[in-house]
């Protein structure tokens, strides 16, 4: 019984250190999922239930950022009803896809998604460079049709729904391919968009019951505290060091899920 009790009580511990960690990462330089999803993989968690309690315990994050760029979001209300609309769409979308895919096919699909993030953080700033010049340069690529924009949100809202890591570096690069420059701006609807998905998205895993709730919200108020703390002392702290070491880990757990999954 104790030695129940001890496990229990270091894996609320070892999960709260993950939040925490996440949150403080996701203040500074981003990348927090890199430490949170895996975390409540290896306390025991099913592979697609970790990815939907790691989407609602980042959900907070995302509403808090939001009501604090909410009068650079207000400046532009006019816009917000349709990115919400296709934003719901994308999310349930995806996040129907996740529950229409079997744990084992989602478990060998984790080291590809990981990977696909871990380069969107890498490469995710020359990227948005890359884009803004080319917007920049050739105007009417921008300009292609609000068809486009349409089904490239619609796509990025899929992606969120089904895998929440990197979602934010995805909206950045979608919103300055749209022609946006305003960071300011864009960072709340980067939260805002990132909000509705995951909204949209978490209803429908609490419908389907598939939630680690205990762990979750473990998981939610660690990262509420690393968050806090991230508020308070980042400026202390070097970035591009917080930086290197999320690129570590994120690759490291990338090799890590590779070599779990093909070679055992």
């Amino acid at each position: 019984m104790l030695i129940r009790i001890y496990m229990l009580f270091s894996e609320l511990i070892f999960l709260f250190v993950a939040g925490f960690l996440g949150g403080l990462i996701n203040s500074i330089a981003g990348g927090g999922s890199f430490i949170t999803f895996p975390a409540l993989l290896w306390v025991g968690i099913p592979a697609i239930s970790a990815n939907a309690t790691n989407t609602m315990a980042s959900c907070a994050g995302y509403l808090s950022g939001t009501y604090a760029f909410r009068q650079e979001l207000s400046e532009h209300k006019q816009q917000l009803p349709l990115l919400v609309l296709i934003s719901l769409v994308g999310g349930i979308s995806g996040a129907w896809l996740l529950l229409q895919t079997t744990e084992q096919l989602f478990r060998e699909v984790i080291p590809w998604l990981l990977l696909f993030a871990t380069l969107l953080f890498i490469f995710g700033a020359d990227l948005n460079l890359k884009i803004r010049q080319l917007t920049s340069n050739y105007r009417h690529v921008s300009l292609l049709g609000s068809l486009s924009l349409i089904t490239g949100l619609f796509m990025v809202g899929v992606y969120g729904g089904f895998f929440n890591a990197a979602l934010g570096i995805i909206l950045l690069s979608y919103l300055v391919l749209a022609g946006h420059s305003d960071i300011h701006l864009m960072n709340g609807l980067k939260l805002m968009i990132s909000s509705v998905i995951s909204i949209i998205a978490v209803g429908l895993f609490i419908y389907e019951g598939i939630i680690a709730w205990t762990q979750g919200f473990i998981v939610l108020g660690g990262t509420l505290v690393g968050g806090y703390v991230a508020a308070h002392y980042s400026r202390q702290l070097p970035q591009h060091y917080v930086r290197y070491f999320v690129i570590l880990v994120s690759c490291s757990i990338t090799l890590y899920f590779f070599i779990d999954t093909y070679y055992f």
